[in-house]
């Protein structure tokens, strides 16, 4: 029973993506040695950790049976809002820009819950309506122009960092203080959902609505929370990922959703929901983040890394598939 213990672990979809992780690693540090650095991980750790935040919020969405096409449309209102207001009336609060940036995320996943939960309209459908409806008013409203010229407040968190790296060639790379929300709240979501009803809750509405109603849990309730927590997160992510950019821009996370999702599943999370691991997604963040932005130091053309991220996902989620059905099989017998 041990060694069968181990082997499971040792085949795990989290491990599969550390092996693929540490190959890809070492093949791109054989190719060029400047990868196999301090640098590359602080460079790597800025480039994934707004995504990092948005595949926390998707996640729950996703084990708890839906899905949320929304969540790149709700960042751009989250971040461009706040900061418009706030050029616009004088005022340099940065707790007013993140504090506004969570409510209009806590909005509009109020609005997915509602429409999921108690207009009963699929997840797809009233996720990517929401998303019309905000785009379109952005830009209605808006117009596509960007701010430049942040609130000194919001602006000033930019140069605040948690170390500074000098490389050997003089070069400086610092890690950003907003590093800590992800990794507060990937600690804080792990432990939800391992050691609290209502994470069993998410797993058992994922798994089987109608089950887990009879098993007395509130199906239309931890919908709402995992839809208004998913808002709220992207709401925070997106005022981090304004601050790191050190603009406003009302469409530049657009379209980002399938890469997010992509990462979600090749984690091990099931698209069908009841089944995801933080640990799972946080590595599947990593390997689609260090395919994205590090391959073009291993001499790989740019439009080669999409088919890389490509070939990666239809393995991950093939890999997922076919445990799902191994484990499906095993329970019938």
């Amino acid at each position: 029973m041990k060694n069968k213990s181990i082997k499971d672990v040792l085949t795990s979809t989290e491990m599969i993506n550390v092996y693929i992780i540490v190959a890809l690693s070492m093949v791109i540090g054989s190719i060029n040695s400047n990868f196999l650095s301090v640098a590359t991980v602080i460079t790597l750790s800025r480039a994934i950790m707004v995504t990092m935040i948005f595949a926390l919020g998707e996640m729950l969405v996703i084990v708890s049976g839906g899905i949320d096409v929304s969540f790149p449309a709700v960042a751009c209102a989250a971040l461009f809002v706040p900061i418009k207001l706030m050029v616009d009336n004088g005022i340099n609060n940065v707790w007013f820009a993140f504090g506004l940036a969570i409510i209009i995320g806590l909005v509009f996943g109020a609005l997915n819950a509602t429409l999921t939960a108690v207009v009963k309209l699929p997840p797809l459908i009233a996720t990517l309506g929401v998303s019309s409806l905000i785009n379109g008013g952005m830009l209605a409203f808006f117009g596509s122009k960007e701010i430049s010229n942040l609130p000194k407040a919001v602006d000033a968190i930019s140069q605040k960092f948690l170390f500074t790296y000098t490389a050997p060639t003089g070069a400086t790379y610092s890690l950003t203080v907003l590093f800590l929300i992800p990794v507060i709240l990937c600690i804080g979501v792990a432990l939800m959902l391992k050691y609290t009803m209502l994470g069993r809750g998410i797993y058992a509405i994922g798994g089987d609505q109608n089950a887990a109603r009879i098993a007395g849990f509130n199906v239309v309730r931890i919908k709402y929370f995992v839809y208004m927590f998913a808002g709220a997160i992207t709401g925070l992510g997106a005022m981090c990922y304004c601050i790191l950019c050190r603009t406003a821009n009302p469409k530049n996370l657009m379209g980002s959703e399938m890469m997010v999702i992509a990462a979600i599943v090749v984690g091990g999370t099931r698209i069908s929901g009841g089944h995801g691991k933080v640990i799972g997604t946080v590595l599947g963040v990593v390997l689609v983040g260090l395919i994205q932005n590090n391959l073009i130091m291993a001499g790989v053309p740019a439009y080669w890394q999409k088919f890389v991220v490509g070939l990666v996902i239809v393995l991950g989620t093939s890999i997922t598939s076919l445990k799902a059905k191994k484990i499906a099989q095993s329970a019938k017998v």
